[in-house]
C-alpha cells in the first residue's frame, strides 16, 4: 500500500486542488429570436437550428 513518507503541507495540497473550478458555459445569440443559447443546439425559445424550424413552439 502506498503511504507518503512525509506530511504534505496544506499549501502544497491546496495548490494542487486549485484547478478544480467550474467554467461558465459558452452562450451565443440566436439569429432568429436573439435569445442566448448554447452553440450547436436548437434554440429552446423559438425552435430554430441553422435557419430552419426544427421543433414547433407555442407562440
Amino acid at each position: 500500500m502506498a503511504v507518503p513518507k512525509r506530511k504534505m503541507s496544506k499549501s502544497r495540497r491546496d495548490s494542487r486542488r486549485a484547478n478544480w473550478k467550474l467554467t461558465v458555459p459558452n452562450l451565443v445569440e440566436c439569429p432568429q429570436c436573439h435569445e442566448m443559447k448554447m452553440p450547436h443546439r436548437i434554440c429552446p425559445e423559438c425552435g430554430f437550428y441553422k435557419g430552419k424550424q426544427v421543433i414547433a413552439t407555442d407562440e
